[in-house]
């Protein structure tokens, strides 16, 4: 099986990375962490707009329905593209969105409505103030809130990341756990009763997760990716005792172990893409976490203590990678996955 990017992918890749050079510099990126829009928990609509102009959220829509009509792996490359720009915003939960229908969910994939998520595991929504709508996945049943029905029973909190605004729900107090108790329909129009509890379930919500999970392992590996250009960089112009200190042993050490990650990440990653198996995802996400934490400290070590100020862009990348790594599906949820499938695998043999 082949897994070379097509031209039309590398065309995809190459132009949101220059869309985002453009739309979303380094200078525009340090407005958001030290200006005060993040502060009150704000989102900048004219680039959410522009990003949906841009066709982000509308990949794997329908062109007969006004999207692009591609498939995951190119959502893969966008979201890649995303993670390594550090791209603020709930990009997942309106790019999930946008491929619904309902009332509620129109205007994700134009970028004119901004969807948050909220996921039956309890972790913080991100950016609810600044969301129109909800997303909300039950164990099995699926609903688009308005935003304002779940900010009532939510407390801000304080992030690590900060261009990553969070709340804490109260659970238990949204419809979409009467929908769950209840047996209704989701807001989709269909029902969704097959999902069960626990590694392996099936159903919408289930692939929803599977998705978010995957498209925030790419955000990671993107992550992961910039952090491992940083580090050459720095060590390339980066002088001591009159050399380049790329020039010794133990930083070039670290530099190559962060490419092995980034590229062991990467290639599973885009696997998952093209089968969207569980067990694959669960690989991906297990993985690019990794790249991407692990990445980040490695480079601040390369940086060395310029890597701890405010002012040096290492430690948004860590911290970045600190909350997504608790998103969708935490390191022991993905190796339960990995431990059914293989269970299951054993079980068929015999």
């Amino acid at each position: 099986m082949d897994f070379q990017l097509t031209d039309d992918q590398r065309a995809l890749r190459t132009g949101m990375r220059e869309l985002l050079e453009r739309r979303f510099p380094r200078t525009r990126l340090r407005a958001v962490v030290d200006g005060g829009a993040v502060r009150g928990g704000g989102l900048d609509r004219a680039l959410w707009r522009e990003l949906g102009a841009a066709g982000l959220f509308a990949l794997r829509v329908a062109e007969s329905a006004g999207g692009v009509g591609l498939g995951l792996p190119e959502v893969v490359l966008a979201f890649e593209e995303a993670g390594r720009a550090l791209l603020p915003g709930p990009l997942v939960a309106t790019e999930l969105a946008a491929g619904l229908s309902g009332s509620l969910a129109a205007g994700a994939a134009q970028g004119e409505t901004v969807v948050t998520a909220l996921d039956e595991g309890g972790a913080p929504v991100e950016y609810l103030a600044s969301a129109d709508v909800v997303l909300a996945l039950g164990p099995t049943a699926v609903e688009v809130i308005p935003a304002e029905e779940v900010a009532r029973s939510a407390e801000p909190i304080r992030s690590v990341d900060p261009a990553t605004p969070l709340h804490r729900t109260t659970p238990g107090r949204t419809r979409l756990d009467q929908a769950d108790r209840t047996g209704q329909a989701d807001r989709t129009g269909q029902a969704d009763r097959t999902g069960q509890a626990g590694p392996g379930r099936s159903g919408l919500a289930a692939r929803l997760r599977r998705e978010a999970a995957l498209l925030t392992a790419a955000q990671q590996l993107g992550s992961a990716s910039r952090t491992v250009e940083l580090a050459v960089n720095h060590a390339k112009h980066r002088t001591q005792f009159g050399r380049p200190i790329g020039a010794f042993q133990a930083v070039q050490h670290l530099c190559a172990q962060m490419l092995v990650r980034a590229e062991s990440a990467r290639s599973v990653v885009y696997a998952a893409a093209v089968t969207e198996d569980p067990g694959d995802i669960a690989a991906a996400k297990l993985l690019a976490d990794e790249a991407a934490v692990h990445n980040a400290r490695d480079c601040l070590q390369v940086h060395g203590g310029m890597g701890f100020t405010w002012e040096a862009d290492v430690h948004l990348h860590l911290k970045r990678a600190w909350v997504r790594a608790g998103q969708w599906q935490s390191a022991a949820a993905a190796e339960e996955e990995l431990a059914a499938g293989l269970v299951s695998t054993v079980e068929t043999c015999l």
